[in-house]
């Protein structure tokens, strides 16, 4: 697995940790997601109703097994993007097809919480994949935090995304609590201002290597 990982921060508090929504239409999907899968008027295609279980789930090449079309390649699409695939490749077989999904269950997704925060590190996200709950893994902010501008810089992103805490303190505003996908990374300044190569690299060098390792066990 040789993934380079970019990312700069956001960052939220732990008051009021918020649960996420695995329903997410930006939301990408990643392996060790189980699919609730719902296509209308056909219910052998369908996952099970009313059931915590599903047959549908992305597996770590990245793929999904469905009845009539066969593996589906998941990788770096929406949940939106999947449905709308679902549906032409199933129109090749069916009628005007309409499909549903949703994601029953999340798989681990890691994630980076660097900077100004009380225990930086690599972090494993299993039941919800936000801001909010990285922030928890990393035990909030310090005191040095500027929480008015914090960076959340994607893998493949030209600029990163600049996230105002503040607003979500004081007005309990959730628009900027982003659903956070593999590799992403969180980075809390003192100043407002980042250097990714002297402040995020080195970091994320010996945390890679060191998770690379214990991958190959």
């Amino acid at each position: 697995m040789k993934k380079t990982i970019l990312a700069l921060t956001l960052a939220l508090s732990l008051q009021g940790l918020a649960a996420a929504s695995a329903a997410d239409n930006d939301y990408i999907m990643c392996p060790g997601d189980q699919l609730q899968v719902v296509v209308y008027g056909h219910e052998d295609l369908s996952s099970p109703p009313n059931s915590n279980t599903t047959p549908y789930t992305v597996r770590p090449d990245g793929k999904v097994t469905f009845p009539l079309i066969g593996d589906i390649d998941v990788t770096g699409k929406t949940v939106t993007e999947f449905t709308r695939q679902l549906e032409a490749s199933l129109a090749e077989y069916l009628v005007r097809p309409q499909v549903s999904v949703n994601i029953l269950k999340l798989g681990t997704t890691r994630v980076y919480v660097l900077g100004e925060v009380k225990k930086p590190g690599l972090y494993e996200l299993e039941k919800s994949h936000r801001v909010l709950d990285a922030l928890g893994k990393a035990e909030g902010f310090t005191e040095k935090a500027a929480k008015k501008k914090i960076f959340l810089i994607r893998k493949g992103a030209e600029e990163p995304v600049l996230v105002n805490i503040n607003n979500f303190l004081k007005k309990s505003d959730q628009s900027q609590n982003y659903v956070l996908n593999e590799g992403d990374c969180l980075y809390l300044t003192s100043n407002g201002k980042i250097d990714i190569g002297r402040d995020i690299m080195p970091f994320i060098s010996g945390a890679y290597m060191v998770s690379e390792i214990k991958n190959n066990d």
